[in-house]
């Protein structure tokens, strides 16, 4: 349909356009000399076929709107110099409706400044060249009402145009933001239903033991609590495999922290499996009291960085001891390095 309508404009406005050079050739044998208003028409017409061209954009070039200012400034004063101004000129005074035309299609081209200025220089040379009264009769009205209407209408349609691009961007935001928001409710709702299938077993013994729990139930509801923490501070971090070597870990004593800063969020599910997968194989075969797992800023080559903790082995220096400093890069590439 917008193709057709344009097409449609287009064949409209070359009508019109030759329909006033026509008019002019019927009538050149009232000048003086027919050459003027020969160099008038060719010049004329190259303006407008080139401001029609089906492929041009709808903004009109800069070059195009001077050399179509350069056409009103021209036209007027090459046909008039042959003309008596005290006479009837009837359609001979066709350049009038043709500048008038021209600027219109300037208008609706988005060069609304060029139209008015070329319309207003129209229409002072006319009242320079034959009068108010004379100026009226040879439709200098008719070209000020084209440029006037144009440019109301092509700035409305602007206007249209411009809040109809907005809307669809508000209504683009709208789904992105309800498309997060049910994200979320999902992995919300997965969270909550995960809790409570892993935390009602030991909620149950609490219930039937009367909070009398022995000391291995104490330590599997610690290691309980603790992998629960690990879905809110440490989610990033997890998969099946990191899950079950981090609760084998606790209950081998070893304190384990999980910490994502979400910085891994955007990688390859690919990637992501191999980065976890080395993870969780690094947990296992650590021996360690302390372990500490988060990912490394965005900025740099390192997706996590796993620090295991245990006892000096040196009596000069007691305390814990780095057992291992493991770095695991984003890329696989960077992994074989």
């Amino acid at each position: 349909m917008i193709s057709l309508n344009r097409w449609a404009m287009l064949a409209l406005a070359a009508a019109f356009s030759l329909y006033h050079v026509v008019r002019g050739i019927m009538t050149l044998g009232q000048a003086g000399s027919p050459w003027p208003s020969i160099a008038a028409m060719a010049l004329y017409l190259v303006a407008t076929v080139i401001s029609l061209w089906p492929t041009s954009p709808t903004a009109m070039p800069a070059w195009l709107a001077a050399l179509n200012l350069a056409t009103a400034v021209s036209v007027p004063l090459l046909v008039t110099s042959e003309l008596d101004p005290l006479v009837n000129n009837g359609y001979a005074t066709w350049h009038v409706s043709a500048i008038g035309t021209l600027m219109t299609i300037a208008v609706v081209r988005r060069q609304e400044l060029v139209g008015w200025i070329g319309v207003i220089f129209l229409t002072v040379q006319s009242i320079v060249w034959c009068g108010v009264g004379t100026s009226v009769q040879i439709g200098i009205t008719g070209s000020l009402m084209w440029v006037i209407i144009a440019s109301v209408l092509t700035r409305s349609l602007v206007k249209v145009s411009r809040d109809a691009e907005n809307l669809a961007t508000a209504e683009r935001e709208a789904a992105k933001w309800q498309t997060a928001q049910e994200a979320h409710q999902g992995e919300r709702r997965r969270r909550l239903d995960q809790t409570a299938v892993r935390a009602l077993p030991m909620l149950r013994e609490i219930i039937l033991s009367g909070g009398e729990l022995s000391e291995e139930q104490r330590v599997e509801s610690r290691v309980l609590e603790a992998g629960l923490r690990d879905e809110i501070r440490g989610r990033g971090l997890l998969n099946d495999g990191v899950r079950d070597s981090v609760l084998a870990a606790r209950r081998r004593g070893t304190t384990v922290s999980l910490l994502d800063e979400g910085t891994i969020d955007g990688l390859p599910d690919d990637e992501l499996t191999r980065i976890l997968d080395r993870v969780a194989e690094a947990v296992d075969s650590t021996e360690a009291t302390k372990m500490i797992i988060r990912t490394a800023p965005s900025d740099t080559d390192v997706a996590v960085t796993l620090v295991a903790l245990g006892p000096s082995t040196d009596p000069a220096e007691p305390g814990d001891s780095v057992r291992l400093w493991l770095e695991i890069p984003r890329m696989e590439s960077a992994d074989a390095r």
